[in-house]
């Protein structure tokens, strides 16, 4: 319930922090750019430190005035208080899952002899820091079932360190992995590969650049570890690796976010050398399993949605190449070899769409469930005959199924604990009009029955880049949107991938335009659909989604009230200077590629196409200070620039927590303090006040 807050207790305008200048100026192409805020990139500077000091003061301040944060946060809690199970995945003989009692920071991890078994503690990543900021980013379970690989992140840094757990035991050997990063635990024999960096000179923002391929054998010290792969000759390849079959070691090679490399090697072959099956860049490459001498490999090769193709690995010239399952018109999402069977996830607008298939390639049947949302899981063993799957939408809380592969038959294993009724909410999925005349989907939610009046606050996300698909998904945060008769608006843009690899490229480099276009359009629909408003529609987005608000606002402020970009990339021009940022120019260019691409990114580069004198909504800016992904400075120098430009009443703040990253592994705790400060934040500026 919302009521029009007419008498709004009335908050003093917002006194900004100072912000110097420099004189900074680059030249690009001949044209001068002036860089005034560059020393907001010193992340370990004193100055920079009483700057973000200085800026968390002032937007704490704006927020403690708003009156009914508290209770937002109170219920915020009480709803978010419910168990929460993920699928449970079969290795060797026991069954692995995560649980969440209901306000752990992160969830735990378990294990049980059989299903219906009492759960045994594996490990506990809240054990492991006194404030949940130590997450558990990835893990494997070695082949005979005896020994736990795990990944820890620290305050949300992408950076990895790798430990190992007796299983049976529970002892925590004494294996310690460091500067290990966007790396997987590959098990063979009594060890395992993984990936790494040298140790950099600035962990949060320098250049990662010559990454290697290690095997690390258990009870030894990572200096004798064994250099499986690298490549000398360019430093920009990293590389990724799988074990196959329990035989085959599989090495991928990637220089950005799209397309990589595939070489394999025989492990069980004495001095066997790696085969390289593809040495390009232009596609993606990823092996489903080893079967009867042949990769099966899911590849958008000649087939932009994607498609399981089989590779003699005896003669692995493209010619030899032999279709499995052909492309379709749907997105192939995902395959699974298990059961003799090919369990193949696709995307249909946006969707997801489960289908059959024998090991020849043969269509067996659908998946017997015909929930509508996204389904996801599928893991274990190629032998065995069950697995599990989640299914979930907007208002569909995670359902988790047994399936039975043989027989294709799904029973349900577990359903959500919270109390939610689904009965009272509906999504839609419309398609509208872009500006070129490209239909765009986006799914729409909120409760029944409510007028198309212009005066519901709505919440529009996007992202729409890297190939990524917005599917359908139940957040317990969104859930506190909805219920104080918020709609909820999520756009399928280009960029993503929901339809393949035209879709995605039409979002890139030099049509970049069309994915702001396309967002722009989603609130023009919303509005002329009488959903909502100028005076009561937010934007919000991160990572990439916070380069769309940053980008769409300044395009057309006059459509939103508020704006939420969060971690977003807001210096187009420099942001291939940080960390792994490189990786990202396969979809936006880069400032020194070209006259052209320089000048396309300026014009929309967030930091940038700010004017003075124009009145933006009210804007939210929301950043990390161990961020190493998207590095804080690009939020920085947004928030400061908007700040000096500020016109009108309106505020322009900035959020930046602390002991956080890019947004993986964050904690609870964290989570609900973010979404009350972002929400609170959009209802004040609406002049609405929620009812609790």
């Amino acid at each position: 319930m919302i009521t029009s807050c007419h008498q709004q207790k009335k908050i003093e305008p917002v006194q900004y922090p100072e912000t110097k200048k420099c004189d900074t100026v680059d030249n690009y192409f001949g044209t001068a750019v002036p860089d005034p805020y560059r020393w907001l990139e010193d992340d370990y500077s004193e100055e920079t430190a009483n700057w973000v000091k200085a800026q968390n003061a002032v937007t704490q301040q704006f927020l403690s005035q708003i009156p009914y944060r508290d209770q937002m946060k109170s219920h915020l809690m009480e709803i978010m208080n419910y168990p929460k199970e993920g699928a449970p995945w079969k290795k060797g003989d026991r069954y692995f899952f995560y649980r969440n009692d209901g306000l752990q920071n992160q969830s735990v991890l378990y294990y049980k002899n059989t299903l219906d078994g009492e759960a045994v503690e594996l490990l506990d990543p809240n054990k492991l820091s006194d404030d949940g900021t130590v997450a558990l980013s990835t893990l494997d379970i070695s082949d005979d079932g005896n020994y736990l690989g795990y990944a820890i992140s620290r305050n949300g840094s992408d950076w990895q360190e790798i430990y190992v757990k007796n299983i049976e035991t529970g002892e925590v050997l004494n294996d310690h992995l460091v500067w290990v990063k966007f790396s997987g635990i590959a098990w063979k024999d009594d060890g395992f590969f993984y990936s790494r960096f040298p140790e950099p000179k600035n962990e949060l923002s320098g250049v990662n650049e010559n990454g290697k391929l290690y095997y690390h054998k258990i009870g030894t010290e990572q200096s004798t570890d064994q250099l499986a792969y690298e490549d000398r000759t360019n430093p920009n390849i990293s590389f990724s690796a799988d074990v196959v079959n329990k035989r085959y070691l599989v090495i991928y090679g990637s220089e950005s976010t799209s397309g990589n490399s595939l070489y394999f090697k025989d492990l069980d072959k004495k001095n066997a050398q790696f085969v390289k099956v593809v040495t390009t860049f232009e596609d993606d490459y990823s092996v489903v399993d080893e079967l009867d001498g042949n990769l099966l490999v899911k590849t958008n090769h000649d087939a932009p949605e994607y498609k399981v193709v089989s590779i003699p690995m005896d003669n692995p010239a493209p010619e030899n190449w032999k279709d499995i399952i052909p492309a379709a018109k749907e997105v192939l999402a995902g395959v699974s070899h298990m059961g003799k069977r090919l369990i193949a996830n696709y995307t249909k607008d946006a969707r997801s769409l489960v289908k059959i298939f024998d090991e020849s390639g043969k269509f067996l049947d659908n998946l017997d469930n015909d929930m509508i949302g996204s389904i996801g899981g599928f893991a274990g063993e190629p032998e065995e005959s069950e697995t599990f799957y989640t299914v979930t939408s907007y208002i569909t809380p995670a359902t988790i199924y047994r399936y039975d592969i043989t027989n294709n038959k799904s029973t349900l294993y577990k359903k959500s604990e919270i109390n939610f009724n689904s009965d009272d909410y509906t999504t839609e999925q419309v398609f509208y009009t872009s500006k070129d005349g490209t239909k765009v989907p986006m799914f729409i939610t909120h409760k029944k029955g409510i007028k198309m009046d212009g005066n519901n606050p709505t919440l529009l996300y996007g992202y729409g880049g890297f190939n990524i698909s917005l599917t359908p998904g139940f957040s317990v945060t969104r859930i506190a949107w909805l219920e104080q008769g918020g709609v909820l608006a999520v756009a399928n843009l280009r960029g993503g991938g929901e339809y393949g690899r035209a879709w995605h490229e039409a979002g890139t480099k030099l049509q970049k335009q069309n994915v702001f276009d396309d967002c722009i359009a989603a609130a023009e629909y919303l509005i002329a659909q009488g959903y909502t408003s100028p005076e009561k529609l937010a934007l919000q987005g991160g990572s990439n989604g916070g380069l769309l608000v940053g980008a769409v606002v300044n395009q057309r402020p006059d459509l939103f009230a508020v704006a939420i970009p969060q971690v977003g990339v807001m210096d187009m021009l420099r942001y291939h200077k940080f960390t792994i940022g490189r990786y990202w120019a396969v979809d936006y260019g880069t400032s020194e590629d070209s006259k052209e691409m320089f000048e396309y990114l300026y014009k929309y580069s967030p930091l940038h196409s700010i004017q003075n004198g124009v009145e933006y909504p009210a804007i939210l800016v929301t950043t990390a200070d161990h961020d190493d992904r998207v590095v804080p400075a690009h939020s920085f120098k947004y928030a400061a620039a908007l700040q000096n430009s500020n016109i009108g009443d309106r505020p322009h703040l900035i959020r930046i927590e602390s002991n956080a990253g890019h947004g993986g592994g964050k904690p609870l705790d964290k989570t609900i303090e973010e979404t009350v400060d972002m929400f609170s934040f959009i209802f004040f500026n609406m002049g609405i006040e929620p009812k609790y």
